[in-house]
C-alpha cells in the first residue's frame, strides 16, 4: 500500500522534522527500498493498491517493475479491504498487507507470516508504539477494516478486537517499528549505518542527508 510521493500526502508528520522536498526524495526512497524487499520473496504476487488519483504518479515511480491498482473508496480502511478483494479474486489464500514505512523489515519476517497463514486466519505484526505494520488474512473479510485507524496509538488492539468479534483465529509477527516521526528516522539511521544493505537507497539518502545538515546544525550552534 501506497501513496504517491507528493507534498502533502506522504510521510507528513516528518514535514515537521524535514524540508518538504527532503521529505518526498525520503519518501521515494523507502518506497524504492519497500518494492525491492516485496519482489526480494520468492512465488509471491506484488501490486500496489493506492488511490485511484494516485495510479499514475506511482506507475512512474515503479518504472513498471509492479502492476499498480487504484483501491475502491476512500481512507485506508478502504485501501486495505481492496487489497485483499483483488488478490482473494485472483484466487489467492495467504494475503498481506504492508505500506512503505517499513524497508528495513528482514525478509524473514514476511515469510513468517506467509507460513502462519497456513495455520490461522488472519496474521499482525503489532508495533512498538501501538499501531500494526502488516496485517494478513486467508480471504476477504469486509468488517475486519471497519474504522481502521492503522497508525493511532490502539490501532493494534481495535483490529484484534474486530478479529476476536468475527470469530476468527490469529498469530502475531515480531514486533517491529516503521518510520513516523523524526525519532524513528534516527534509530532506522543507526541502524543502517550499520547494515545499509537491510534498506540500500534510503541507507544512501540518510548518509547524504547528515552530510548536508552538518553544516547547517554548526552555523545554528555559531549563531
Amino acid at each position: 500500500m501506497a501513496k504517491a510521493p507528493r507534498l502533502g500526502s506522504a510521510k507528513t508528520r516528518l514535514a515537521q522534522s524535514l524540508p518538504p522536498a527532503a521529505v518526498i526524495e525520503l519518501y521515494r526512497c523507502l518506497l524504492d527500498d519497500t518494492m525491492a524487499l516485496a519482489k526480494s520473496l520468492d512465488d509471491v504476487d506484488v501490486a500496489i493498491m493506492c488511490p485511484a488519483s494516485d495510479v499514475e504518479d506511482l506507475s512512474r515511480a515503479a518504472r513498471d517493475t509492479i502492476p499498480i491498482v487504484a483501491q475502491s473508496g476512500d481512507g485506508l480502511a478502504a485501501g486495505l479491504e481492496s487489497v485483499f478483494v483483488h488478490f482473494a479474486a485472483a484466487g489467492h489464500r495467504r494475503i498481506i498487507a504492508f505500506n512503505s514505512d517499513s524497508p528495513h523489515l528482514p525478509a524473514y519476517v514476511l515469510k513468517s507470516a506467509f507460513q502462519a497463514l497456513d495455520q490461522c486466519d488472519v496474521v499482525v505484526g503489532p508495533t512498538h508504539d501501538g499501531g500494526y505494520y502488516l496485517v494478513g488474512a486467508t480471504a476477504s473479510h469486509p468488517r475486519l477494516f471497519t474504522g481502521d485507524r492503522m497508525g493511532t496509538t490502539n490501532a493494534f488492539e481495535a483490529l484484534l478486537a474486530r478479529v476476536r468479534a468475527l470469530g476468527l483465529s490469529v498469530r502475531l509477527t515480531d514486533p517491529f517499528y516503521d518510520i513516523d516521526v523524526a525519532a524513528d528516522l534516527m534509530q532506522l539511521a543507526a541502524e543502517l549505518r550499520l547494515a545499509p544493505a537491510r534498506a540500500p537507497r534510503t541507507a544512501v539518502w540518510l548518509k547524504e542527508w547528515a552530510q548536508a545538515a552538518a553544516p547547517l546544525r554548526t552555523s545554528t550552534a555559531e549563531l
